[in-house]
């Protein structure tokens, strides 16, 4: 099956390339797919590749000197993986996991740096990219280190709806398997404290959970959580 060349022409990694350039790409492509639950990579391995999700979603998650696994971000259609490392040669700071069956391309990083040499805007958006991930995960970090339990659940919640969220009867879904570990893990709290808020919002009709589904009720409500307005 040759590479959807309408999705790749709106990833923001090849946003603004010309039509020459699109056929250069997609001419080093090589699609593969990974089904849910396998691991892409694993943290401080060097990749030789860079993805961009064509369906599905990936996991970016990190492992703490504890062994605490600490969800950072889930890839989905449209978005890269990999691109720091294939970059640079760095071991890869973070582990990837699909979180269902998924569908990606891959490029060769030799291949992708001699694509970024032949055509300059793909550097200028790489650049891009990599300017808001280090912006987002100083956003996680302060997160973590300054705000409270409720606050991150929150804002984790509201991440996920923007991102995921489809509109129903009963308010908006978050269109993706997630159970309560997957958000005491992105949320950085323990399974338990996380179990306990839920509960609390769920009592308060601001959220209702079951076996990894999670709609959110009143978005008007959690925003107050997350912004600390109810203060």
């Amino acid at each position: 099956m040759p590479p959807p060349t309408d999705l790749i022409r709106q990833t923001p990694l090849f946003r603004g390339l010309d039509d020459s350039a699109l056929r250069s790409v997609i001419a080093e492509a090589r699609g593969s797919r990974l089904p849910a639950g396998n691991i892409l990579f694993h943290q401080n391995d060097a990749l030789a590749r860079l993805w961009v999700v064509t369906a599905g979603r990936v996991q970016l998650f990190q492992l703490t000197p504890e062994g605490h696994q600490v969800i950072l971000h889930i890839a989905g259609p449209g978005q890269e993986v990999g691109l720091l490392p294939a970059l640079t040669d760095a071991p890869s700071p973070v582990s990837a996991r699909a979180v269902e069956d998924s569908s990606l391309l891959a490029w060769r990083a030799e291949d992708f740096r001699a694509l970024m040499r032949g055509h300059p805007q793909l550097g200028f958006n790489a650049i891009a990219i990599l300017g808001e991930h280090i912006r987002l995960y100083q956003d996680r970090i302060r997160e973590l280190t300054t705000e409270r339990v409720e606050r991150r659940l929150a804002r984790t919640l509201l991440r996920l709806a923007k991102q995921l969220g489809k509109r129903t009867p009963e308010g908006v879904l978050i269109d993706l398997p997630l159970s309560r570990q997957n958000l005491a893990e992105m949320s950085g709290t323990t399974l338990y404290t996380a179990s306990r808020i839920l509960r609390g919002w769920e009592d308060a009709g601001i959220v209702s959970s079951g076996r990894e589904r999670v709609v959110i009720r009143s978005p008007h409500k959690l925003v107050t959580i997350a912004e600390d307005l109810q203060r």
